[in-house]
């Protein structure tokens, strides 16, 4: 990976939103209080990288008023640049609530993000100087679900990153409620064609592009749809697995006490990421090496991302330093 000299080491282009939730054992229907928190698969990744010194910055379109800027405070707080969101009146902020749960009754999820300031977003909103000012920029499937508008900001935002020389990272990362399998499927075949490192979970992978069979084999089958350097895909509670050339290898899941799902997809994408970075070092390991100690940090972060409340992981580089000393030593015993 050509470091260059950009301003930032990952950029990402989404939408977040005000998630309210409940704790274990309450119901929202019941509620007479709610948790506050900020989420977003793009700001969940941003924060992370940025937790672990990267240079990160979010952009996005938020309306113009106190909740808009609560995003903007929190992602600025944890060291992501926001100067380029853009600002607009008169306009509504996504929500998402959650009620936490444990067997037998799964955790619920409700949006409310339909027409928001982010689905309103079109080309015109971005800064493509300020976006393309990276080393990666990171996108996902649920922006280009949101609307017709977005979708084309993706296309074009790939488009350009194509031409400017800037790697692009693109997470699957399919929402049923947003659109149907057969539609995403169809819709996002051009855009993960034209990544250079592609997330998809194994689920997603079958479900909109036909890819099954053992790890190998379903991933080789995503790899047939793309121009990426690297496919990594996740298998649950069986760890993750990157598929580079020819090369393909496993990393098993770390045990974990799980308090809260939400956003460890986001950590994982944010510490293989994290690794492919150092790709770019003379003295680093090279691109296997990088990818490889890419997909450790991944399932380090997505437990520590597991053993705590929020979309966002809030962590650190010692911190994922000690998990993953935890996680050799399990492989070796």
């Amino acid at each position: 990976m050509n470091k260059q000299n950009k301003r930032f080491d990952v950029v990402s282009l989404g939408e977040s939103m005000l998630r309210m939730s409940v704790p274990i054992g309450a119901r929202l229907d019941a509620a007479q209080s709610l948790d506050l928190t900020i989420g977003g698969a793009e700001g969940n990744l941003c924060v992370a990288l940025a937790r672990l010194g990267r240079r990160s910055a979010w952009v996005g379109r938020l309306p113009d008023h106190a909740l808009g800027s609560a995003v903007v405070r929190t992602y600025r707080a944890d060291g992501v640049d926001v100067s380029a969101v853009r600002r607009v009146p008169n306009e509504r902020l996504g929500t998402y609530f959650i009620e936490y749960a444990t067997q037998p009754r799964a955790i619920q999820v409700i949006y409310d993000r339909a027409d928001s300031a982010a689905a309103r977003m079109t080309v015109d909103d971005i800064d493509w100087g300020y976006l393309l000012d990276t080393r990666v920029l990171h996108l996902t499937g649920i922006t280009a679900a949101l609307s017709d508008s977005c979708y084309a900001v993706l296309a074009e935002a790939i488009a350009r990153a194509r031409q400017a020389g800037v790697l692009v990272s693109f997470d699957v990362n399919y929402r049923a409620r947003l659109w149907d399998a057969a539609t995403a499927g169809a819709k996002l075949r051009p855009l993960i064609a034209e990544a250079d490192l592609l997330f998809c979970k194994s689920s997603d992978a079958t479900l909109l592009f036909g890819c099954a069979g053992e790890p190998h084999e379903l991933m080789a089958g995503l790899q047939a749809l793309t121009r990426a350097q690297a496919v990594v895909s996740t298998f649950g509670e069986q760890g993750a697995a990157l598929l580079s050339g020819e090369t393909f290898v496993r990393q098993p899941a770390l045990p974990v006490q799980i308090v809260d799902r939400i956003g460890s997809g986001d950590a994982f994408a944010a510490g293989v990421l994290d690794g492919w970075l150092d790709a770019a070092d003379p003295a680093g390991p090279g691109l296997g090496g990088a990818l490889r100690e890419g997909l450790r940090r991944g399932v380090a972060l997505a437990a520590i991302a597991l053993s705590q409340y929020g979309d966002c992981v809030l962590t650190s580089r010692a911190e994922l330093n000690t998990v993953m000393g935890q996680q050799q030593r399990d492989i070796a015993r």
